[in-house]
């Protein structure tokens, strides 16, 4: 009979349940927080602590480079390719910003996960009906000098190559007057593949790219946009 990979039992025996102990004792705390911190920076910091605690439980090793392309204190909307359900960790300890994601509005009704979304400053969107409402939380999220984070792909890539990029949530950078900072991640697809319940430790690399200004841009130029992104992003991931 052959056994599964080793990494297939690390990950059930080990990695599941210590990440259900980080998620219990953290969520817990990040749910309670919301009764005195409506912004959510406390919720951020438990989010970046519970990435932490799954990075280095699962052996994946970042190198981040071009962070000192971004202005601190600004906002913007941070555009990446997606590989791994590893991404938004990767992502949320690599980039030293209050990073705030784009959901589905259907994600409010799931008890604790959508108290947690809605509360802690997260846009959760109805797509069909998404516009000015859209705008103006995009608007408090620069008040608050909180940036967003999103993949423009919609799925993840099961070969690394990255997909065309949605031309929506560069309209909404557009019209919100939010710089797009491209994001490229390589590597995570191999901690964790599509469809599959194994992960491996691994290094991954995070590149941040120039942001890219929307100022002066209308409706017509955001699927340029996209595809401006798309191609930095794709350059960096596919590079030797």
């Amino acid at each position: 009979m052959k056994l599964p990979p080793f990494h297939w039992w690390r990950t059930v025996f080990w990695l599941i349940p210590a990440i259900s102990v980080y998620t219990a004792v953290l969520g817990f705390v990040s749910l309670t927080s919301m009764l005195v911190d409506r912004r959510g920076r406390v919720a951020h910091r438990c989010a970046r602590a519970w990435s932490r605690l799954i990075l280095a439980t699962t052996g994946v090793r970042v190198r981040a480079r071009g962070r000192e392309l971004i202005e601190p204190g600004r906002s913007y909307v941070f555009v990446s390719n997606h590989q791994s359900i590893y991404d938004f960790p990767i992502l949320i300890t690599s980039i030293p910003y209050e990073l705030r994601i784009l959901a589905k509005a259907s994600l409010g009704a799931f008890p604790v996960l959508g108290w947690h979304l809605r509360y802690t400053g997260h846009l959760l969107i109805d797509r069909e009906r998404a516009g000015r409402t859209t705008l103006r939380k995009v608007a408090g999220l620069m008040r608050r000098g909180h940036s967003l984070i999103v993949f423009p792909e919609g799925t993840r890539s099961a070969d690394g190559e990255v997909l065309h990029f949605k031309r929506g949530l560069f309209l909404l950078a557009i019209e919100a007057g939010l710089p797009v900072v491209p994001v490229a991640v390589s590597g995570s697809r191999h901690v964790m593949p599509k469809g599959r319940l194994m992960t491996c430790p691994g290094d991954v690399e995070l590149v941040v790219h120039e942001p890219l200004p929307t100022a002066g841009l209308g409706r017509a130029d955001a699927g340029r946009l996209a595809e401006r992104a798309r191609q930095i992003v794709r350059a960096t991931v596919t590079s030797p």
